[in-house]
């Protein structure tokens, strides 16, 4: 069994029987409940999610109008914890939550292990049983630090109310330090009800937490030197990146190199998309561009990123020409997936300040190679496989044009929220970001659900960090948004004008596309049967009254939760809707646009297969039997286009047969 890290190995409960009597008076007295509440305060703690229950109650009688934060009641603990993810996201601060034992403690664990994989920081305090009623199946007793320590970065258990300030100093300070995460404060019912005597600020006892920020040794001239002999090199940019603020570093150091930028799923918009040196997003469903810029490259230089399966397809198939430098502030990812050249291990914005001096003296020794040739052949990509759509052939909208559409309504400094599932594809792949944190998705996890509480967060924190400049789009399907649609509730007393576009296409559109790719088109369980209202004529439809009956309907759904909301079919509607809903602030909005539910996230990469193996569309695979590197020939993509279309038709005839 692996051994415990220094963190994990300490914990809130005393290692030795600890008597009841109290030895510190020293400072205010008080019960844990206050003392929670004044930490938070005391850590400047703004806004604060969460659900009420018995085993936390001291806590909430102490919740009263005249603190220093805002409480948010949410509607279901998991929402709580999204919402914290989708303020700490959006705000750069740490997010928190509360709810109480048992079952309410066990919904948030989800939120938690989203967050974990995420790398967000967030501090979920959960209410527990008294200490003597530990172990004994006492009513809704759950281990909560047991089941949370394999999925957060640290847990407490805390019984005794004098312990409270510190863990929650510690609790913060560890949340956000290194690679941010989320920590679990289990507070027992004793703790909360115990008296104490409470001071501020408090001494921190983490032994062995030393979160490395700056690189050690010749690390930094030895990845200078590797830019210096690189001709194809490639910034691999991923969510540490942007959890770090490292969006100038990021930028100063590929006009330094004239090196392309890559990014991950969570780390859309840390240069904004305007930026010639930005190919989108790799991967699974990543542009053409940049997938096939990080297969060619002779140096990957992944920074702030893990390695994710999702990103690299096959793994020994990864780059499979490249050197790799690795920058992250987590030790434990150095080397995980992928053996690095050069590994560094240090916060990302610090090491990249400290890496460009080294390779502006490596350049004034030695200039840098020629690297024409290699931006000819990745604008060959580019211009050659840009981001497309194929039209419905039912007469519904386009998904992809949708969310194209609303980027192209938006504010500029919109921030967008998405759900799980092709709509989160389509977002990433169609919206035009202008910057760093305007982009909140589940990606480790991949959470259904996670769109409307994320959204809320994010709301209330636009409202408190940026005075409301920054509205949020919500970007959902219509299977993830039925997951947590009761938090409609909290978005409008909360008073969150959230912006909902749903893409409703009446199924798990993800889950289908597999089916119809690798399933012989067998769409087991996978229909939703919530909007058959389909096609340009729906509205017609609709009034003949030859529509089925719609469960649910999201229309009155919406209205019932005190919300605006419209249905559109065509895109003459969808622009008229998109423009109202931009001009609604007092209130949630919602937009049932009716899509294709036959439309695809291309390209695409199958899993377990080589991303050598991508596919523009059906049988169109850009990259098979690709060395080159130099710019694309047009017989290289007419050859190609060719074998796409035989492979089509041959497909088709198969499916006639």
């Amino acid at each position: 069994m692996a051994l415990p890290t220094p963190l994990q190995a300490f914990s809130g409960v005393p290692k030795t029987p600890v008597s009841d009597k109290q030895t510190i008076v020293d400072g205010e007295k008080m019960t844990g409940a206050q003392a929670l509440v004044r930490s938070l305060e005391d850590l400047g703690v703004t806004d604060v999610f969460g659900i009420p229950g018995g085993a936390i109650l001291p806590v909430y009688h102490q919740i009263t109008d005249d603190l220093k934060f805002r409480f948010i009641l949410m509607r279901h603990e998991q929402a709580a914890g999204h919402a914290a993810e989708g303020y700490a996201i959006s705000t750069g601060k740490v997010g928190v939550c509360i709810v109480t034992s048992g079952p309410g403690a066990t919904n948030v664990v989800t939120a938690i292990a989203d967050a974990n994989m995420d790398s967000v920081p967030m501090v979920v305090v959960t209410g527990q049983v008294g200490v003597q009623a530990i172990g004994t199946d006492a009513f809704q007793e759950a281990d909560i630090v047991g089941m949370t320590y394999p999925v957060s970065k640290h847990s407490y258990l805390v019984t005794r109310a004098q312990d409270i300030p510190r863990v929650m100093a510690e609790a913060f300070h560890v949340a956000s330090t290194g690679r941010p995460g989320p920590v679990v404060v289990d507070l027992t019912k004793t703790a909360q009800t115990g008296e104490m005597y409470y001071s501020w600020p408090q001494r921190m006892i983490l032994p062995g937490y030393n979160p490395t920020t700056k690189a050690h040794g010749r690390v930094l001239s030895d990845a200078a030197k590797l830019f210096n002999q690189s001709y194809r090199p490639v910034l691999y940019v991923g969510g540490g990146a942007m959890r770090s603020g490292a969006s100038k570093q990021v930028k100063a150091l590929a006009d330094l190199t004239d090196a392309p930028i890559v990014t991950t799923l969570p780390a859309r918009g840390i240069v904004p998309d305007d930026d010639p040196k930005n190919l989108g997003m790799l991967g699974m469903h990543g542009t053409i561009a940049a997938t096939g810029a990080v297969q060619r490259c002779d140096l990957l230089v992944a920074i702030g990123a893990r390695f994710d399966d999702r990103v690299t397809g096959k793994l020994d198939a990864f780059a499979p020409g490249a050197r790799v430098i690795h920058i992250d502030i987590d030790p434990a990812e150095i080397g995980k997936n992928r053996t690095p050249d050069v590994p560094i291990v240090g916060d990302v914005a610090t090491v990249l300040e400290d890496l460009i001096p080294e390779i502006e003296r490596a350049q004034a020794i030695t200039p840098k190679p020629n690297r024409k040739p290699w931006w000819d052949r990745i604008n060959g990509w580019r211009a050659k496989y840009p981001m497309t759509w194929d039209e419905p052939t039912d007469g519904s909208l386009a998904p992809q044009w949708v969310v194209k559409k609303l980027s192209e309504l938006a504010d500029p400094s919109t921030i967008w929220v998405t759900g799980v599932g092709q709509h989160q594809m389509w977002a990433s792949q169609f919206i035009d970001f202008h910057g760093p944190h305007e982009w909140i998705s589940s990606g480790g996890l991949g959470t259904m659900g996670y769109g409307l509480p994320a959204a809320i967060g994010a709301s209330v924190g636009s409202a408190r960090e940026f005075d409301g400049r920054k509205p949020v789009w919500l970007i959902d399907g219509d299977g993830s948004f039925q997951m947590t649609s009761e938090e409609l509730a909290a978005a409008f007393f909360a008073h969150t004008p959230v912006k909902i576009a749903l893409l409703n296409n009446s199924v798990y559109g993800m889950v289908r596309q597999w089916q119809t790719l690798f399933y012989d088109h067998h769409y087991s369980q996978t229909n939703l049967l919530d909007g058959e209202a389909h096609g340009a004529e729906g509205d017609a439809q609709a009034a003949a009254g030859e529509l089925p009956l719609e469960v649910p309907d999201f229309v009155k759904l919406a209205e019932a939760y005190g919300c605006v909301a419209m249905r559109v079919f065509t895109e003459e509607e969808a622009v008229e809707a998109i423009r109202k809903a931009n001009e609604i602030n007092d209130r949630p909005v919602l937009i049932d646009f009716r899509v294709w539910k036959d439309a695809m996230v291309w390209p695409m990469v199958a899993a377990g297969k080589s991303n050598d193996d991508v596919a523009y569309r059906p049988g169109l695979h850009p990259l098979k039997g690709d060395t080159g590197t130099g710019p694309i020939e047009d017989d290289e993509v007419a050859a190609a286009e060719t074998a796409a279309e035989n492979t089509a038709e041959n497909t088709e005839n198969g499916e006639e047969n």
